[in-house]
């Protein structure tokens, strides 16, 4: 039998290893390589990188100083801030109460608006709602707006330091009963 070896060499020994001359000198060139191209790396990427990091995370410190400071130097606004708001709702709830305040004409004037076709009482808002046709609103407080008022009359009007005594007719207890959820329900009478 012929025997065709169709390797070019011989196979080396396996307990020996047969290094070709040129493998070193390519092994070191690749090395080379790598390290040049790490170096790029490094100077064309990542150092550019690390320096927009560093600028930023300094920026950051003297803002988060600058931003102390400013926090020392408003020490107290939170209160004085509070204590303004507070004198603005004194000095809104001080304006109500004059333009609530109850003198005879005011009286008389609501008298008339509540005596008047298609006029309401003047009203809180709790009170508004109280009166509406809501459902969690009061019916026991609720008023027909319909009513027609011409159907009472007054006779006298008598004023004793806050209590009044108004003496009329009505045509229905019915009006009666109106004219008195109406009055009930105006800021200017109290039940």
């Amino acid at each position: 039998m012929i025997k065709i070896n169709l390797l070019p060499q011989k196979r080396a020994r396996r307990g020996v290893a047969a290094a070709p001359e040129g493998s070193s000198r390519d092994f070191a060139i690749g090395v080379a390589s790598l390290v040049g191209v790490a170096a790029i790396v490094f100077f064309a990427l990542d150092q550019p990188k690390r320096s927009h990091l560093a600028d930023v995370k300094k920026s950051n410190n003297d803002l988060q100083q600058e931003i102390n400071q400013k926090n020392k130097e408003l020490e107290g606004y939170a209160g004085l801030k509070k204590a303004a708001d507070e004198a603005d709702e004194r000095a809104k709830a001080i304006t109500r109460l004059i333009g609530a305040k109850i003198i005879p004409a005011n009286v008389l004037h609501e008298l008339g608006e509540i005596l008047t076709s298609g006029h309401n009482p003047t009203m809180t808002d709790d009170m508004a709602r109280k009166v509406s046709n809501l459902p969690d609103s009061d019916p026991n407080r609720r008023y027909d707006p319909m009513w027609d008022p011409s159907h009472v009359w007054l006779l006298s009007f008598a004023d004793n330091a806050g209590d009044f005594i108004l003496e009329g007719g009505a045509q229905a207890e019915a009006d009666v009963t109106q004219l008195a959820k109406r009055l009930q329900a105006s800021v200017y009478f109290q039940a």
